[in-house]
């Protein structure tokens, strides 16, 4: 395998996570791509079948827009792998429902360091660096292999992150641990305390039970972080702002930041600001494109196609999800974080039906 140098992200690392602007953006992307690009092409050979099928000319100067993406689907059908097989730490896989086939992403050391650090720096700048008291809206077996995580156990220990004294609000058969919610709550009820879950796995288990059962919970004081599974939500009349409102209901909680995020480019996250859009940091960027795959202009909805600087074990820098969206703007959203920001309105007609990430079965 003809190892070649990758994107240093050394730098990029140490920048505040949405402090550049598109110019400044522009110049760091153009790098960088182009050197992921090579450097996949040079050491995955099915990458480089791809590329040379569709005649695409590494040495000719590109805009970012037509670099070639690769479907999200390619990472369910092959093992896309862009370094010695010897050098692979830890296997990601996406969620499916019965039957069905799943992404696997292959991490060296380097790309799952760099996957953590970002996820840091991005988060953080929403909810600050110290660690608080963490209470995890899931069950603990879901993150007891190490070598192998779905999605959802990256996401659980992804976020711990940020927490201390963490604690899990389901018990092994997924049904809220009243008693320990409880106690967790009374233990910190002068604090700052962070709640982390799967949107699908908040709202059924956690908002519903205490629907149902009459109870609520004192946690006025959190900050609930949760994305994915708005699919099921959707089915049932549930948006953004009837979730925040119900668990507001019940759990007196004041702030949620939803986030969207995909298993084939884990850390690049893209958070929801106090608005309601979600963001593009400097380790990610954004592009919709029509049925025939052309650019869309801000304000048209249209096919995801997402860019990471992360991905260097695995040709997953450029990938088109399956998913549709809308980019608002960029660098002039309210909040003031500069960057692309966007909608996501839900899965593509005919797209392959899929489980979440989050989605207990």
């Amino acid at each position: 395998m003809a190892i070649k140098s990758m994107f240093d992200l050394t730098n990029t690392l140490e920048i505040p996570p949405f402090s550049l602007n598109k110019n400044a953006k522009l110049e760091l992307y153009s790098e960088a791509v182009q050197t992921l690009t090579r450097f996949h092409f040079e050491n995955c050979q099915p990458y480089q079948k791809i590329l040379n099928k569709i005649g695409f000319v590494l040495d000719k100067s590109h805009r970012l827009e037509e670099y070639p993406f690769l479907p999200v689907r390619l990472f369910k059908e092959n093992e896309l792998v862009s370094v010695d097989r010897s050098k692979i730490v830890k296997t990601m896989t996406s969620s499916g429902t019965t039957g069905q086939s799943v992404s696997r992403i292959f991490l060296d050391r380097a790309t799952a360091s760099n996957q953590t650090k970002a996820l840091a720096k991005i988060a953080s700048s929403f909810i600050g660096t110290k660690r608080l008291p963490l209470l995890i809206i899931d069950n603990k077996s879901v993150v007891k292999n190490r070598n192998s995580y779905s999605a959802r156990a990256a996401g659980i220990l992804g976020f711990s992150m940020f927490g201390r004294d963490v604690t899990y609000a389901l018990d092994e058969e997924m049904r809220l641990d009243f008693d320990a919610v409880e106690s967790f709550c009374e233990k910190h009820r002068n604090e700052d305390i962070l709640l982390f879950g799967f949107t699908y796995i908040v709202w059924k288990y956690l908002f519903k039970p205490l629907r149902e059962s009459g109870e609520t919970l004192a946690l006025e004081n959190a900050t609930l972080l949760h994305g994915g599974g708005w699919k099921k939500l959707f089915e049932e009349a549930v948006d953004n702002r009837e979730f925040n409102k119900s668990l507001k209901n019940v759990c007196g909680i004041q702030k949620v930041h939803n986030y969207y995020g995909m298993v084939e480019q884990t850390g690049s996250i893209f958070m929801e600001c106090e608005l309601g859009f979600l963001h593009c940091s400097i380790f990610s960027n954004i592009i919709t494109r029509r049925a025939d795959f052309t650019e869309c202009a801000f304000g048209e909805t249209g096919i995801v196609e997402l860019l990471s600087l992360l991905p260097q074990s695995y040709p997953g820098h450029i990938i088109l999800t399956e998913d549709e969206g809308e980019v608002i703007g960029e660098d002039d959203c309210p909040c003031g974080r500069l960057g692309k920001y966007f909608k996501i309105y839900g899965r593509i007609k005919n797209a392959e039906i899929r489980g979440c990430s989050d989605i207990y079965t």
